[in-house]
């Protein structure tokens, strides 16, 4: 699913039932250069009252999806291989990641034959 309205639709027939989960794939909302992090908290305003139903935060693009998702109490964020490995990045140095970065393109560009 994609929006409130979509979610509003299917929880009557998920009332009283047992553990469900609802998946918005908020990766693919942000893909249409909407920010989904306003949608994902009317979700989860949604489900207040329905304990029995979970929210999914599907198909992250960045990991700073990561932060939103925990930040708002998302109970489920799905994550690639990819984007776990980011993670270590989680509060490294900018000056230190700045360097790193420019001498990463140094490298790629005497790869390439180009000298500076």
């Amino acid at each position: 699913m994609m929006t409130p309205r979509q979610v509003e639709e299917i929880l009557p027939s998920l009332a009283g039932g047992p553990k469900a989960f609802v998946s918005i794939f908020a990766g693919r909302v942000a893909d249409t250069g909407r920010d989904p992090l306003p949608l994902m908290r009317e979700v989860l305003a949604l489900l207040q009252n329905t304990p029995h139903i979970e929210l999914i935060w599907a198909s992250p693009r960045e990991v700073l999806n990561y932060i939103q998702a925990n930040d708002i109490g998302c109970h489920i964020i799905t994550m690639t291989n990819d984007l776990i490995a980011k993670m270590e990045l989680f509060g490294k140095d900018l000056n230190e990641f700045s360097l790193e970065t420019v001498k990463m393109f140094e490298a790629d560009a005497r790869a390439a034959g180009f000298s500076l």
